[in-house]
């Protein structure tokens, strides 16, 4: 085969390969939640258009022909009512009047001998009481002989004889006839044409599911900077993979502050550690009595107890961050809370000769917490602030009521935080440089952080210049670009 036949036949053997790969996917097509769904819509559609020309079959069966009965039963009572001479006439002129030959009307003598109308006879078993009932009509004219389905109305006349009025059934079957036409033309392509649509968008749906199911395999061999395909259609898909690209990204974020928190455990620990270890040697070494032995024994376990405290503190923030404590959430009043955190702490601050101040509205503020928790939080700020606060200093807590929720501040006129500090402070482990020289383990901010996140409030450093305030947003749908008071 030359180069130029491999061109023409290229078309059709890609068009040969499409639809063995269609064929191929159908079984699992037809079990995709999108050909389901089209598949129940389908029944719907189907459902709602039979019952629609059942609605129109028994209008046009009963509803119709009750009116012909009823139109039929009046005329025969309007004719039989008229004067004996006015009986033939009227007969004539309503057979006359009907245009399209639908109208059947016979007066017959005692004998059942036709004596006007376009009836050859009497309606076989048709019953004399005046109401309507279904006959078969024979023709004394136009077509003398035909016979025809009819509604009929028998009525006896004075003086032996017969009305009969009748109404023609045809142009009501054929209306019959159309709507069964209607229907049995239309729905059939009509859930072809569905299910079409279903195979279609089940197909795409299946592209998408493929190519997330691929990505989610590279994800779990490994590849975490792997995320969900966006097209930017913006629809449910897109949705979904937004959240779960935000979902991979914060496991990312997680996975590199546990490896820097796992770096930062080591490096705090090995200091307390390796400082213990070093004093109990040169005790064993150079302590020449008992007293000398027990106060090496004391610095040890002093240096135990701030490596234990550590730990403690980071199992403290494991505990809340997994929020177990969500159960004991209940109305707390927030005034009260401030109120006995400065009460706690007004000894430590007036032995450090720092002025510690309360502010609080006259009315009650509440927010829905866990008490002890926020009593925490507010005790590790308050803390904080004391420590970094020089002698003859101000340390002002105060709490204010805002139009979406209350705020706790804490405001100190200490040496501050620089900006750029201003989100890092609230890591693990993280020491600024001015505090380096204070005792402390880098965690007490990082529980405040923990405890708010586990309200879904939100906690602020802001410059004071000098010093700094910390704002805690009481409420869940704190707005993080709201600033707190200056």
């Amino acid at each position: 085969m030359s180069a130029g036949d491999e061109r023409r036949a290229a078309p059709g053997a890609r068009a040969f390969t499409r639809g063995r790969s269609l064929l191929g996917h159908l079984p699992e097509v037809l079990h995709t939640a999108a050909f389901r769904l089209a598949v129940g819509f389908i029944g719907a559609f189907v459902a709602s258009i039979l019952l629609l020309f059942g609605f129109i079959y028994w209008q046009t069966a009963v509803v119709q022909t009750r009116r012909v009965d009823l139109l039929l039963m009046h005329e025969a009572r309007s004719i039989a009512a008229d004067p004996p001479e006015r009986i033939m006439q009227t007969v004539g002129t309503r057979l006359m009047n009907d245009l399209h030959r639908f109208t059947f009307a016979g007066v017959f003598a005692a004998d059942g001998r036709l004596e006007a109308g376009n009836l050859a006879r009497i309606p076989p078993g048709l019953a004399a009481d005046g109401r309507a009932h279904g006959a078969i009509a024979t023709l004394a004219e136009p077509e003398p002989g035909g016979s025809q389905p009819v509604r009929a109305v028998a009525r006896t006349l004075p003086g032996g004889r017969l009305l009969v009025i009748a109404r023609s059934m045809e142009p009501i079957e054929e209306l019959r006839r159309v709507v069964l036409r209607a229907l049995l033309l239309g729905v059939p392509p009509a859930i072809a044409l569905a299910l079409a649509a279903g195979v279609f968008l089940s197909l795409r749906a299946l592209a998408r599911v493929r190519e997330v199911h691929e990505t989610v395999e590279r994800i779990m061999r490994g590849d975490l900077h792997e995320r969900l395909p966006l097209p930017g259609g913006g629809d449910d898909f897109d949705r979904l993979a937004g959240s779960v690209n935000r979902m991979l990204d914060e496991i990312a974020r997680l996975l590199d502050e546990i490896k820097g928190v796992g770096n930062d455990i080591a490096h705090d620990l090995k200091t307390p550690l390796s400082r213990v270890r070093a004093g109990l040697e040169r005790s064993r070494d150079a302590a020449g009595s008992r007293e000398a032995l027990l106060g090496a024994i004391d610095r040890a376990i002093i240096s135990l107890d701030q490596t234990l405290s550590i730990i403690n503190a980071l199992l403290r923030i494991g505990e809340i961050e997994a929020g177990r404590r969500r159960i004991g959430f209940a109305p707390v009043e927030l005034a009260a809370v401030l109120v006995e955190i400065a009460e706690l702490y007004a000894p430590i601050a007036e032995e450090r000769r720092i002025r510690l101040t309360v502010a609080v509205p006259p009315a009650p503020v509440s927010a829905d917490g866990d008490r002890d928790l926020l009593l925490e939080a507010l005790a590790n700020l308050v803390g904080n602030a004391i420590k970094f606060t020089q002698e003859g200093g101000i340390v002002a807590l105060s709490l204010e009521q805002r139009e979406a929720g209350p705020l706790l501040l804490v405001r100190d006129n200490g040496p501050g935080i620089p900006p750029a500090e201003h989100e890092a402070v609230f890591r693990r482990f993280y020491r600024s440089d001015k505090s380096r020289h204070i005792d402390g383990s880098g965690l007490g901010l990082s529980l405040v952080a923990a405890i708010a996140k586990l309200h879904g409030f939100a906690i602020h450093l802001e410059d004071a210049t000098p010093g700094c305030i910390f704002v805690l947003y009481c409420y869940p749908t704190a707005a993080t670009t709201e600033q707190p008071p200056g």
